[in-house]
This record gives C-alpha cells, sequence and structure tokens, in this order.
C-alpha cells in the first residue's frame, strides 16, 4: 500500500493531538491500575504495546465460563443462556456440511491457525462500555467475542485466539473479533436517543455515562472520554442514512497496535478493508463469493446485510494507513 505524503501528514498530525485524554484537573488524580500489553495465541503471549487485561485476570472478562459473570439476568431476558453451556467453539471447524475440523482443540500450532484465521471483524457494541457489552453477550446472548475494545483504550481478552468466537455468523470459523465500545449509528428518527450517551463542556463533545448503568467498568480513574470528532458523523450505510458519534482517540490508538500486531502473526491477514469498484470503502454487505475471496480487515456490515458495524463515524483510511506504518516501523 503506497502512503501519499498528504495522507501521512494528516495522520501524524492527528496522532499528536491530545484531544480526547484525560481533563487538566483530571491529571493529578489520575490513577491507572497496572495492565499487561500481551495477547494470547495457542497459549502463547504476544506483546502488542497497547493495554491488554486477559480473561485469566482477576478482573477480566472470561468468556469459557459455563455460568453468568453477573449473576442471573432479570426477567426481562426472555430466554438467557443455559448454565453449563459453552459460548464458544473450542478450535475451528465449519457446519455446513456436517462438521468439519479446520483447528482442533487445544491444539498449540500457531502455524496452523494462522492458515485458517484470515479477517479481523470490526463491531461496535450499542452498549457504550465493554463491561456491560459482556453482561449482553455472555450472560443474556450467550454469545462471545475474541475482544472488547473500552473507551480508555483497554483491550480485553476474553479467549485464546485458536478458540472460535461467536460474533459474525459464517465469518467465524476464519476471523477475529472485537467489539468496540460505542453506542453505534443510528437512523435518523431516532437519533437523537444518542444524545444520552454524550454531552458538551467548554472542550466540547464528551461520553456522559447515563445514571442508571451502576458500574462503568472503566479502568482509567477520571477519564473522560471525547469522540475523536466533535459533530456526529453522516452516511449511507447498507443503502440507508444512519449517523453516529466517533470512537475515541484511545480506542483508535489500541486498535492501530493490536490491528498490526494480528496482521506480523497471521500471515495471511491483510491490512487492507472491502472496496468498491471506484476503490472507495465499501458500504455495503459482500456478496458469498466476494466474501469467501476475501483475506483482511472488515466490518460486520460487510458480512451481515442487517448489520452497520463499524458504522460511518470509522475512518478507516487514516486507520488503515496508520496500521501500515507501524508494520513498515516495525520491518513487516
Amino acid at each position: 500500500m503506497k502512503l501519499s505524503l498528504a495522507m501521512l501528514l494528516l495522520v501524524l498530525g492527528s496522532c499528536a493531538s491530545t484531544r480526547g485524554r484525560l481533563d487538566m484537573d483530571s491529571i493529578g488524580r489520575r490513577d491507572l491500575p497496572e495492565v499487561g500489553d500481551e495477547i494470547v495465541i495457542c497459549g502463547q503471549r504476544y506483546s502488542i504495546g497497547a493495554p491488554v487485561v486477559l480473561w485469566t485476570d482477576p478482573d477480566g472478562y472470561d468468556a469459557y465460563q459455563t455460568d453468568f459473570h453477573f449473576g442471573s439476568p432479570p426477567r426481562s431476558v426472555k430466554k438467557p443462556p443455559r448454565v453449563g453451556k459453552l459460548r464458544y467453539t473450542p478450535g475451528r471447524e465449519t457446519r455446513s456440511e456436517g462438521v468439519t475440523v479446520l483447528f482442533p482443540a487445544g491444539s498449540n500450532d500457531i502455524d496452523a491457525l494462522g492458515e485458517v484465521v484470515d479477517q479481523f471483524v470490526l463491531h461496535y457494541d450499542v452498549a457504550g462500555l465493554s463491561r456491560s457489552c459482556f453482561k449482553v453477550l455472555h450472560d443474556r446472548r450467550g454469545l462471545s467475542v475474541h475482544f472488547m475494545l473500552d473507551i480508555d483504550g483497554t483491550i480485553y481478552q476474553t479467549l485464546d485466539l485458536r478458540d472460535q468466537a461467536w460474533h459474525a455468523a459464517k465469518a467465524n470459523p476464519r476471523s477475529i473479533g472485537i467489539e468496540i465500545a460505542n453506542m453505534g449509528a443510528w437512523q435518523l428518527s431516532k437519533v437523537a436517543e444518542l444524545e444520552t450517551w454524550y454531552s458538551r463542556d467548554w472542550k466540547g463533545t464528551r461520553i456522559r455515562i447515563p445514571a442508571w448503568v451502576e458500574e462503568s467498568g472503566v479502568r482509567t480513574l477520571g477519564f473522560v472520554g471525547r469522540p475523536a470528532r466533535d459533530e456526529r458523523i453522516r452516511a449511507r450505510i447498507q443503502g440507508e442514512v444512519r449517523e453516529q458519534y466517533d470512537f475515541t482517540p484511545e480506542q483508535y490508538d489500541s486498535l492501530v497496535k493490536l490491528t498490526a500486531a494480528l496482521c506480523q502473526i497471521f500471515p495471511n491477514l491483510e491490512p487492507t478493508v472491502p472496496r468498491d469498484a471506484r476503490g472507495r470503502v465499501r458500504t455495503t454487505v459482500m456478496s458469498d463469493a466476494e466474501w469467501r475471496a476475501y483475506s483482511g480487515i472488515l466490518g460486520h456490515l460487510h458480512v451481515s446485510k442487517n448489520k452497520q458495524d463499524p458504522g460511518p463515524a470509522f475512518e478507516w483510511e487514516s486507520f488503515l494507513v496508520r496500521v501500515q506504518m507501524r508494520l513498515m516501523s516495525s520491518g513487516t
């Protein structure tokens, strides 16, 4: 991928920005608990340079659990998962015409896993916070995802990447998934509901966690989350106009580091995104044939026609440039 000088300057300028960091009146009280920077693949640890909390850590989120992480869900949840039921598939397999094992459960052969995994699917969680996301996925829906990315840039890994998370239907056997904390993209008739999660102060737009959220789970004490851009972003996704607030700079920073690391580790995972005939980032679902032939980074929208993730606010071009820059700096 060739990088234009203009694009490099744009990205370097955004990297230098301090927007979205802790407010000045919070810096003196900042208390960032110690976390590692390693993800786990086939039982091996790989440093990525971003804060990572593993499922084995005391305050981690464990998708291997077969009971409820936060306690029994409320009665309003009509069909909660059964206690003892898995929320993932051990190893990697397809079930279209019987069971085909792509990668055996418990194997530590990362080279063999690299022959299977070639897609990285980006989601927004519509839960606003990683803690809330795990509550919905694990305790209420019986689903899973490999990573969650909170508003302060903390990455939570819930499963070893050798195991198949349930996050993107047909893409599950060959993909890694991440849920990015964000309230998502809304139809224009409902977009006012976004404002329950955002407010404005003298610095601009900020995330305002609603009072009904009993515990945010955000690790950085005093953290004030701000979207990378002040205004809501409007664009067509799957042919329908939607609006969304951008992700935080901290989320972009951690996602760039994680993505570059995954592209280094998995040889068939390309630092690309699906594009249309004019070379623009695609905003519609791929056909089955296109999806089967594709290896790289993609949104849930590219996999399923009823999905919009990661939404119109996600800055694909600058994100990909930053991933490429990180790969080049590492000699990959």
